[in-house]
């Protein structure tokens, strides 16, 4: 099957790939352009998977205020290169975690960063809530570590759907930015302010 340029160009433009990337991807889909983005976010993937091990030290600052002024967040988003670390793309996606954690108030960046005094509060009202609905205590347990399991996601970051596009979680979209740079792309931390406490 001939892959026209017109439609390579098209796949680029879609997923930031390169031109010979984009035509195997084009090869391998018999031209379907869907597919082929399906396809070159799995292969992105996996090469992000590989770079994990790399160290991301380049990196920005993202900042957002929220209407009104009363919400304030501040994320750092590291890279490996500075060359990323100056894309447009890269400085979009560092607004928008911000703009994230503003709206959905995350504890901690990662499941494992939640503090355990955090964790052991929230499994202590589980139990409580657990035991006032007369459960068993065999039952008990397993319907309280389902929603601790819960409370991770909610509570977690990388874990929580994205506010612009909830099909998606920020992990998934951070997964999705390493995949198109072909670099190592985290979040290392962030603080947010509420006008009135609130965290």
């Amino acid at each position: 099957m001939t892959i026209s340029a017109k439609d390579v160009k098209a796949l680029r433009d879609r997923t930031g790939a390169g031109m010979m990337d984009c035509k195997k991807a084009l090869q391998e889909t018999d031209g379907d352009i869907e597919a082929a983005i399906d396809y070159l976010r799995a292969k992105g993937s996996a090469k992000a998977a590989k770079r994990a091990a790399k160290a991301a030290e380049e990196g920005t600052i993202g900042s957002y205020i929220h209407f009104g002024g009363k919400v304030g967040v501040m994320v750092e988003l590291n890279c490996e290169t500075d060359f990323v670390a100056k894309n447009e793309d890269f400085l979009a996606l560092a607004k928008d975690v911000a703009m994230h954690i503003a709206a959905s108030n995350p504890v901690a960046v990662r499941p494992d960063d939640i503090p355990s005094d955090v964790v052991e509060r929230e499994r202590q009202v589980f139990l409580e809530q657990v035991k006032n609905e007369g459960k068993p205590e065999h039952i008990a347990e397993k319907i309280v570590e389902g929603k601790l399991r819960k409370f991770y996601e909610e509570s977690s970051l990388l874990m929580q759907p994205f506010v612009k596009d909830t099909d998606r979680t920020v992990e998934q979209l951070i997964t999705d930015a390493s995949a198109k740079t072909g670099e190592k792309i985290e979040v290392a931390r962030f603080a947010r302010f509420q006008v009135g406490g609130g965290g």
